[in-house]
């Protein structure tokens, strides 16, 4: 695939995960929506323009170029069908969440209560979703980016919210290695998209030290979680209070 069409279908993406539309990218740029339709469709976009997408994406055009790298070697969002079929199975969901951390299947049978039978069947339906590839001598090789996302209101966050955030939440967070902070304040857009990249940036600095981590064994190593959010809201209890318009 040529570079160009890997940037388009990239730019793509982040326009349909930012809930954007070519009409809306149309107006950022003062440009018919015809005109966005057309440079899309022929993949025909000067540098002065490529950039200013980019930057109205939140990313610079390194930054895409890097995106649409990285998603051409690994599979970056799931299917429904996928997700679906990862939360209807405890022990498949289990096993896939070791194989993103690259435990080895001895890892697996040796920390939990699955026979080496029940993984190695738990293995092949990963790779038949082609989440993973199954080598000889039950090598795993990822197909999944290690920060891929979850779509939007699918299985898997539907899973989070109703079974693991609770759980996730139910702590003091008192302990050195654990943190739990919230902010509040009023920003611009601008403020907001500048933010928006910097928890894109932090979302894979997380992915860099799992992957420095590896370096470890499995004995050294210890399964976190990092929650990240940011909505504009405001408390049900202040909400109440405001004049309608």
């Amino acid at each position: 695939m040529r570079e160009i069409s890997q940037l388009t279908i990239t730019l793509k993406r982040q326009l349909k995960l930012q809930g954007r539309t070519y009409r809306d990218l149309a107006d950022e740029l003062e440009l018919s929506e015809q005109s966005i339709k057309r440079m899309f469709a022929t993949e025909n976009f000067d540098a002065d323009r490529l950039v200013a997408i980019c930057n109205y994406l939140g990313f610079t055009l390194a930054e895409m170029a890097q995106e649409a790298v990285a998603r051409e070697m690994h599979i970056h969002t799931l299917k429904e069908s996928q997700e679906k079929e990862l939360v209807a199975d405890g022990k498949l969901l289990l096993v896939a969440v070791c194989a993103l951390n690259h435990w080895t299947l001895d890892d697996i049978v040796a920390t939990y209560r699955i026979s080496e039978i029940e993984c190695l069947k738990r293995l092949l339906r990963l790779d038949k979703l082609d989440l993973i590839a199954l080598l000889p001598g039950n090598r795993i090789r990822l197909n999944v980016s290690r920060d891929f996302d979850w779509i939007t209101d699918g299985p898997i966050k539907q899973y989070f919210n109703k079974i693991a955030l609770s759980d996730f939440l139910n702590s003091a967070f008192s302990d050195a290695d654990e943190a739990q902070t919230f902010s509040h304040g009023m920003l611009t857009e601008a403020a907001i998209a500048k933010m928006q990249t910097e928890l894109r940036m932090l979302r894979k600095k997380f992915a860099e030290f799992h992957e420095e981590s590896l370096k470890a064994p499995l004995s050294k190593r210890r399964g976190c979680g990092m929650l990240l959010a940011m909505r504009e809201w405001e408390p049900a209890e202040f909400e109440k209070y405001r004049i309608k318009r």
